[in-house]
């Protein structure tokens, strides 16, 4: 009866922070899509259309855990691999589409601060107010954590050449690009195959001493089963109105963060990864009061991976095919921030063991490069 009484209590908490607030914003949708229409002014569409991004990122990532969570590791590594960092790619597709680079590409910079730093920050912060020390499988440090490695270094390579040579060829700089970024998918390839089937129980050891109540989570696996169809409406309706939405937004992106004293530097390192990845910081912040460690890290280092393996090539692969070139030659900056985030987290998180402190540091490395982009004059 206690057991059932607590889990009774854990659904209604979840309905009222992770579904009433969703809700509630998403009336922004049809104000942010009347306010394009009716032409009420850049900065309301603007305002708006961010407010409306929020709840249908939260909507897109629970619709993607509990698609993934039903259909095995296998596809679900599949669904997760597509729709986990759903948002952020979406809203970089179509920025890439309207010709916005620079903020695509620094979208990928911010998006790895944002997992390594942010993220990571949040969940040991929260975690270490609640519980005074937490611990997690070193394991998940040192694989991901040196596959985040060389996935820097291959895109800091284009940079590194650039910064090297007195003369700069465009052409060798998108073909070594293209090799880059096909090394790059390969590997993320690869990291499935070694997460997913050759050695997966490297990553389930310290998944499955998380899950306290086993007969609860079998039954919340049976009811999402029954209700797979309306998860996949759901995910794949999300997904639709943040593309509509994305248009919105990056239709006045350029002109209204010029207005705010905002670079396309900053814009894309920052403001991106902070409206489209809210469903990461609720998802993060809720296992590590669960002193669920373990999930935590892995979800952390699994995001940063994505975008590096991933959503970086797919982004530059895909600007070839519609008429907008994108290559890895970053700012200098953009490759020294992405360093130190690597760096500082692999240090803070080698030891398998958090706690408040820990965070702290994250964040405030975070911060400090956050304001260090406010700044630059790039």
């Amino acid at each position: 009866m206690k057991s059932d009484r607590q889990f009774s209590l854990l659904v209604k908490r979840k309905l009222s922070v992770g579904q009433v607030l969703p809700l509630l914003l998403l009336i922004f949708v049809p104000i942010s899509i009347a306010a394009s229409l009716l032409h009420w002014g850049q900065s309301i569409v603007f305002f708006t259309s961010v407010l409306a991004i929020v709840p249908l990122s939260i909507l897109l990532g629970t619709a993607t855990e509990k698609v993934a969570l039903v259909t095995g590791p296998a596809i679900g590594g599949i669904v997760n691999a597509v729709f986990a960092n759903a948002t952020a790619l979406i809203i970089a597709l179509v920025a890439l589409n309207a010709g916005l680079v620079e903020i695509v590409k620094a979208s990928i910079t911010g998006s790895i601060l944002s997992s390594l730093l942010l993220l990571l920050g949040l969940g040991m912060l929260t975690g270490g107010l609640r519980y005074k020390e937490q611990e997690f499988q070193p394991i998940l440090i040192r694989v991901n954590g040196a596959t985040i490695t060389l996935a820097v270094i291959a895109i800091a390579l284009p940079t590194l050449v650039i910064s090297t040579s007195r003369v700069v060829d465009r052409t060798a700089i998108h073909n070594l690009s293209i090799a880059t970024a096909t090394v790059l998918i390969v590997v993320y390839g690869l990291t499935l195959l070694f997460s997913l089937k050759t050695h997966s129980y490297l990553y389930d050891m310290g998944l499955l001493d998380t899950d306290e109540d086993q007969p609860a989570k079998a039954e919340q696996t049976s009811k999402v089963r029954s209700s797979l169809i309306m998860w996949l409406v759901v995910l794949l309706s999300s997904a639709i109105a943040v593309a509509i939405e994305s248009e919105l937004f990056v239709g006045v992106v350029e002109p209204e963060t010029k207005r705010l004293g905002l670079t396309s530097l900053f814009t894309g390192v920052i403001l991106v990864p902070l409206i489209s990845d809210v469903a990461g910081y609720v998802t993060i912040v809720r296992l590590a009061l669960k002193d669920k460690m373990d999930l935590v890290v892995s979800v952390v280092t699994g995001d940063s991976l994505l975008v590096a393996l991933f959503v970086a090539p797919v982004l530059l692969f895909v600007g070839h095919i519609i008429g907008q070139p994108i290559d890895l030659n970053f700012n200098p900056f953009e490759v020294a921030a992405m360093a130190i985030a690597v760096l500082v987290t692999n240090l803070v998180s080698f030891g398998g063991r958090s706690n408040w402190l820990d965070g702290t540091l994250l964040l405030a490395t975070y911060i400090l490069l956050g304001v260090a982009f406010y700044y630059h004059p790039a």
